[in-house]
């Protein structure tokens, strides 16, 4: 492939395909009250038919990073699909639900090969100029894929039934699967032939792995982000004035998704990811201060969530910038998929226990303390690269 050039039609495709891997949270959690009617003695454990995702992702998201690479892209990707496929149309019947929390199981393994191979591929076919659109589109995929659900496949289920939602999604990535096949160059990313990893080798990889300030500072970074984001968005509006509650709700993902693909694009050609990051932790942190002064006020909410915008596209254009080796792509992708889920796990979990006894306060020390935290995991691992890279030149 020409390193000048950017295979848009290829690249499209992987972005599809990463919006079928976040229809896997999606399909369920826009229907979750559709689904507790159709499980209606399965109680809170119903809420395990969003998490156990995110559990498969935590335990396996750096095996996958190290064996993908050793698998090959394309296959975990077409794997992945086919998996996917498999088990949303197997959904769609709604087996018994102890059966179908497992099914949800073994669909984080698809989730988790898709996020993993995709953003090193769309990486290898995007020409450098045009590398910081690419991956911030790929940052905003999970957002844009929640709102296409919410907004087409509501309606449909209601009207409809639920199965079509499930039955849609494996038909989506069936065809993705097929369409990659034909169309994603075999031998794309050529990788040197490792051995397969024991337990005790895993379990080394993974200390050294989040030990390396170049493959792991992505990833501890984006951990704050994911335990907030989601957290937020699900706690955070019943907090708001309700007169503007529901245009907040509607706009605080939305920008986002805004800031991330305009005002975090065009700054990705001048400035390097790690420094936009810290920029957007920064500016949501004088945000979230403003919405402890003026509790009431419109905008510092819709800022918060702009300002994460920053943080959510710069975080994976971070990757191939510290890594330009694709085996260590893979890893930090792992990593970043591990983290990820971890933060999702935990952030709702986490931001209740504050928020109950300590209200509106507590959200907002939540939300202090995570952007604190991931702005002093930055600066500390760019400290140590400047370090190594001092030590290796001298």
């Amino acid at each position: 492939m020409d390193k000048d050039k950017t295979s848009v039609g290829l690249i499209a495709l992987l972005l599809l395909a990463g919006m079928t891997a976040a229809a896997h949270f999606a399909k369920v959690s826009v229907i979750f009250p559709i689904l507790a009617k159709t499980y209606p003695d399965a109680g809170t454990s119903l809420g395990f038919l969003v998490s156990v995702i995110s559990l498969t992702g935590v335990l396996t998201g750096l095996v996958a990073g190290m064996l993908v690479a050793q698998i090959g892209f394309r296959r975990v990707v077409i794997a992945g699909l086919l998996i996917g496929a498999a088990i949303s149309a197997a959904q769609a019947t709604f087996p018994p639900f102890a059966l179908m929390l497992f099914t949800r199981a073994l669909e984080g393994i698809s989730h988790i090969a898709l996020v993993v191979a995709i953003p090193t591929l769309i990486a290898k076919l995007s020409a450098p100029r045009h590398r910081p659109y690419t991956m911030t589109l790929w940052g905003s995929y999970f957002g844009v894929t929640f709102a296409l659900v919410a907004w087409l496949g509501v309606p449909l289920a209601i009207s409809a039934g639920p199965a079509v939602l499930f039955l849609m999604h494996a038909a989506m990535m069936l065809a993705l699967a097929v369409a990659l096949y034909i169309a994603l160059p075999r031998k794309l990313i050529e990788t040197p032939p490792r051995p397969r990893p024991g337990l005790g080798q895993i379990f080394r990889d993974h200390l050294s792995i989040y030990a390396s300030p170049f493959i792991a500072a992505p990833a501890l970074g984006w951990f704050f982000y994911t335990l907030t984001f989601v957290a937020l968005l699900t706690v955070l509006p019943a907090m708001l004035p309700e007169t503007t509650r529901t245009t907040l709700t509607f706009l605080m993902p939305i920008a986002g998704t805004f800031v991330s693909l305009t005002i975090g694009a065009q700054l990705l050609r001048f400035i390097p990811a790690v420094t936009i990051i810290l920029l957007g932790l920064a500016t949501a942190i004088l945000a979230v201060l403003a919405m402890w002064a003026l509790p009431s006020a419109f905008f510092p909410p819709i800022i918060l969530f702009g300002s994460l915008g920053l943080v959510q596209g710069a975080s994976f254009t971070a990757i191939p910038q510290l890594n330009p080796d694709p085996t260590d792509q893979a890893l930090a992708n792992g990593a970043i998929a591990q983290m990820g889920n971890l933060g999702n796990l935990l952030g709702t979990p986490i931001l209740l226990a504050m928020t109950v006894p300590l209200g509106f306060n507590g959200a907002i020390i939540f939300a202090l303390i995570a952007y604190i935290g991931c702005a002093t995991i930055h600066l500390q691992t760019a400290v140590r690269r400047r370090a190594v890279q001092h030590s290796s030149t001298c």
